[in-house]
């Protein structure tokens, strides 16, 4: 499992020109499944997401994780995460997990993210051609895989 988190101001996420997900200050976490992951490690994604360090505190350092600033986490799910382009310019999806178990699994993300740790998350559609308009902050961007 491997997400890429941005610090944010503000996101939306629309699909088909419909608003589906508004967030404020907070992160935008783009969240890719690999054909081996499974709820371990959704569990330790969470928490990760949770306790990440990325918002600074009043001297100015980053010390701060998104509960402790009470931001919200856009959870966007993104199987090109594992593309690999080594091999010509076209890349291969093989080692993204195939939706029937990449959708429960980013599912889980997003309840153990509310129900373990209490951060307000929104979603993005499952497998939907989404419009994600973002202001980074800062920009810190973060890239984790467990």
């Amino acid at each position: 499992m491997k997400f890429v988190a941005q610090r944010v101001l503000r996101a939306t996420l629309t699909v088909n020109g419909q608003l589906v997900s508004e967030i404020g200050r907070g992160l935008v976490v783009f969240l890719g499944v690999k054909t081996d992951d499974g709820v371990v490690k959704a569990e330790k994604i969470a928490e990760k997401i949770a306790k990440l360090r990325v918002f600074s505190d009043e001297n100015g350092k980053m010390n701060l994780c998104v509960r402790d600033i009470v931001g919200e986490v856009l959870l966007v799910s993104q199987f090109t995460l594992y593309g690999d382009a080594q091999k010509g310019n076209r890349p291969s999806f093989t080692a993204a997990a195939r939706p029937e178990l990449a959708d429960p699994l980013y599912s889980d993300v997003a309840r153990i993210l509310k129900e373990t740790w209490g951060v307000s998350v929104k979603t993005g559609v499952f497998g939907a051609d989404m419009r994600i308009l973002q202001e980074n902050d800062g920009p810190v961007t973060i890239i984790y895989e467990i």
